[in-house]
């Protein structure tokens, strides 16, 4: 007898689609599958997992969001009670050195960096809304569950994933709150875990799917959440900056985001190729609140929340095959964040609805946990590919010639993508994983 089988038989569920992760991916995946089926007449059975204790609990909240994909899944959020209230009113990017700062003009930044008509937001109360637009339309969404486990046919398709089992102790054994998980099963698996999920990177080994793209590159944010002063809070600002107190070989930018209610969204993200082994992500972070551009801000106010999280950084160049026997991967899973916008989550829920659509065909078609090669076409032709394709050059020409040359060269080769399309870089290999690069 196996392991497994001595710890007795998990309960089974069977559904049309099973999605991992409560995100924007999966919550926007969630509502187009059933938008869809409504459209049609005919009904259909999605469930949703998520590992946090509630829908939004593992969201790194204070960002800015691009709203075409809310646009396109939900016209009429507009007229709705919403989360999202701040529109962006300034746009400002700064070069910090060790005691001022030099603001670079608008005028100079291509199109894509214009931050207007774009909203400061709390990503987590963004996710609940939608987890709440997802049940109204009959979605069944399980908080505190976590799938730990891909679950397979004899033919090796995916046909469904089961949760962690409860009540095991220190010593990996059951105690007595032991409780077996959970096999929910279905005709697709969606996986929208985020930045490295542990589902994401077993699918990629298994089948291979990372066998034609450039290496996978990762920074890390950290973020924190203040309450201010009212005479220095200005709502609707947006301040991205870069340099001190990195030097010129290290990757990296810092944000401050002015939402309502004075409240300001501070982070750094610092890309994970930087070689110093001394360095140490959250100092760097301490040290840039202290800057003269930076530290009034904060200066009688209260920190609320903090947090930190792994950002896919590779690109176009690094998104792997994202459809395999039984299901797709989206958003952050995939990779789709845009490195020099610090945005992802429209990309995230614009990849959920792709996957949604080829989701819905298939079924259509009676094919179930069969491979959707389309998926992978679609969002190279989709604004997600067009989004990700303008900055590919950006990350490895940073890497590249540091930071002064290399933020130059990227900026020059987005305004030449942008206004011919195309590159006279071509597309630029990252050259090597993020490991290879720290010194002993």
């Amino acid at each position: 007898m196996s392991e497994q089988d001595a710890l007795g038989e998990r309960e089974s569920m069977d559904v049309d689609v099973v999605i991992v992760g409560a995100g924007p991916a999966g919550l926007a995946a969630a509502i187009r599958l059933k938008q869809i089926a409504a459209d049609k007449g005919e009904e259909i059975s999605v469930v949703v997992l998520e590992k946090g204790s509630e829908v939004g609990a593992h969201i790194l909240s204070g960002a800015v969001i691009d709203p075409i994909a809310l646009d396109q899944l939900l016209p009429e959020w507009r007229e709705e009670d919403t989360p999202i209230k701040t529109e962006v009113k300034a746009d400002h990017f700064l070069v910090l050195g060790p005691a001022g700062s030099v603001r670079l003009p608008n005028l100079f930044m291509p199109k894509l960096m214009n931050n207007h008509g774009n909203y400061i937001v709390s990503l987590g109360n963004v996710c609940r809304w939608l987890a709440e637009k997802a049940e109204g339309l009959g979605v069944e969404i399980y908080p505190g569950f976590a799938a730990a486990e891909i679950l397979y046919d004899d033919q090796g398709r995916v046909v469904g994933v089961a949760t962690g089992d409860m009540g095991i102790g220190r010593d990996g054994k059951p105690n007595a709150m032991f409780t077996r998980g959970m096999e929910l099963r279905g005709k697709y698996v969606l996986i929208g875990e985020g930045a490295r999920g542990s589902l994401a990177k077993q699918l990629i080994e298994k089948f291979d799917l990372d066998q034609d793209s450039d290496f996978a590159k990762f920074g890390i944010g950290i973020k924190e959440l203040w309450q201010v002063d009212p005479e220095k809070h200005k709502e609707g600002l947006v301040q991205h900056s870069f340099g001190w107190p990195l030097d010129g070989k290290t990757g990296g930018g810092s944000f401050l985001y002015h939402l309502e209610d004075n409240q300001v969204a501070v982070g750094f993200v610092l890309h994970l190729n930087y070689e110093n082994p001394w360095l140490s992500p959250f100092d760097e972070f301490q040290r840039f609140k202290t800057h003269p551009a930076i530290r009034d801000v904060f200066e009688g106010g209260k920190r609320i929340s903090y947090g930190a999280r792994a950002i896919t950084e590779g690109g176009y160049q690094s998104v792997p095959k994202l459809s395999f026997p039984g299901g797709l991967i989206m958003g952050c899973s995939a990779g789709f964040v845009n490195v020099p916008r610090i945005k992802g989550s429209h990309n995230a829920m614009l990849s959920g609805m792709l996957a949604a659509e080829e989701v819905m065909s298939a079924i259509g078609r009676g094919e179930d946990n069969a491979e959707l090669t389309s998926y992978d076409e679609a969002w190279k032709a989709s604004p997600i590919g067009k989004d990700l394709k303008t900055v590919r050059n950006v990350k490895p020409l940073w890497s590249k010639f540091g930071t002064v040359a290399g933020i130059a060269l990227g900026g020059l080769d987005m305004w030449t993508n942008e206004l011919f399309g195309f590159s006279f870089f071509g597309t630029l290999k990252h050259g090597k994983a993020d490991a290879d690069t720290l010194k002993p």
